[in-house]
Parts: structure tokens; sequence; C-alpha cells
């Protein structure tokens, strides 16, 4: 009678469980809620909101330094006149408009 060297059930189970174990790990690592894929596009995401966080400090400045032209403190006269054109639709007596 020959015996065979076949590794028990048990053991091939255990290394089958742990291969799968291994699997799903693996798996989580990269495509999970906190992986790899999540981290780069988190990152992507960061650059995107720090340049629109420029772009909107640029505008804030810009604003700050129309108000600063025209509080009482500080009265630019052609940015007044530029204004009141813009938004009041006047002209001066002596200006031809082309439109």
């Amino acid at each position: 009678m020959l015996k065979r060297n076949r590794p028990a059930i048990g053991a091939t189970l255990y290394f089958l469980g742990m291969i799968v174990l291994g699997l799903y790990f693996t798996f989580a690592a990269v495509q999970g809620d906190n992986g790899l894929f999540k981290r780069v596009e988190v990152r992507a995401e960061a650059a995107a909101l720090r340049a629109e966080l420029a772009s909107l400090q640029a505008e804030v400045a810009r604003m700050e330094n129309l108000t600063t032209r025209l509080s009482d403190n500080f009265l630019d006269l052609d940015l007044l006149d530029e204004q009141a054109r813009h938004l009041l639709g006047l002209i001066r007596a002596d200006e031809i408009v082309i439109r």
C-alpha cells in the first residue's frame, strides 16, 4: 500500500483563506475609502481648491483696492468718473457716443 504525501484539507483551506484575506486587504488598500486612488483624488481636488482660493483672493484684493479708491479718505476722481459713466450711463456734453 502506497501512502500519498498530500497536504491535509485543513492546511489547504488555511492557506486558501490567507490568500483570499491578503487579496481583500490589498484591494482595500488600493481601491478603498482610504486607499491609494482616493488619496490621489483628494490631492488633485486640494490642488484645484488651492487654485480657486488664489483666484478668489486676487478678486478680493482687486475689490478692496477699488473700495479704497472710492472711500472718503482717498478719492480717485478718474475711477469715480468711470463708475458713474458705467453704472448711470452718464456722458459729458462734449463727448460723442458711438454704438
